[in-house]
């Protein structure tokens, strides 16, 4: 399997193995492999991130939440907290899915949800953050 390089400022040392024809990757944080999909790959790199560039707890970070928006179950993808308090919300998309306007929505709907301040948006190349100040969103280009 090939794996996309992605925009990130270290290689990580993901646990990787092959069963059959599916590849996994194993999830510090849930301690168990998961399918390596396009999508996961950026979560996992986000993880590290959070864990190994900025020093986040394990327990300061969950991933794949489930949550109501609308009366609807949804997951978000990862949820950095501090003291318990949700501090950003990632949204992965995989290497060759773009970021777009429809992204942030599907994000901000569930941010209402969450209270996140901030969002960033990534999918693993381009990585956009967003900080609401209690009427709008402003937004970057994320360099790590």
């Amino acid at each position: 399997m090939r794996l996309a390089k992605l925009n990130f400022p270290h290689t990580y040392p993901f646990r990787l193995r092959k069963d059959k024809d599916k590849f996994f990757i194993h999830d510090v944080l849930r301690k168990m492999w998961l399918v390596l999909t396009p999508e996961e790959w950026v979560r996992q790199h986000w993880i590290h991130y959070f864990l190994k560039d900025k020093g986040y707890y394990p327990s300061a970070l969950i991933a794949e939440k489930k949550i109501q928006v609308n009366g609807l179950v949804k997951r978000l993808d990862l949820l950095v907290t501090e003291k318990a308090k949700p501090v950003i919300l990632v949204e992965c998309k995989g290497p060759k899915i773009p970021i777009t306007e429809n992204t942030f929505e599907q994000t901000a709907r569930y941010n209402s949800s969450i209270q996140a301040k901030n969002i960033i948006l990534s999918n693993g190349v381009q990585h956009i953050f967003s900080t609401f100040d209690g009427k709008e969103y402003s937004f970057e280009i994320l360099q790590l």
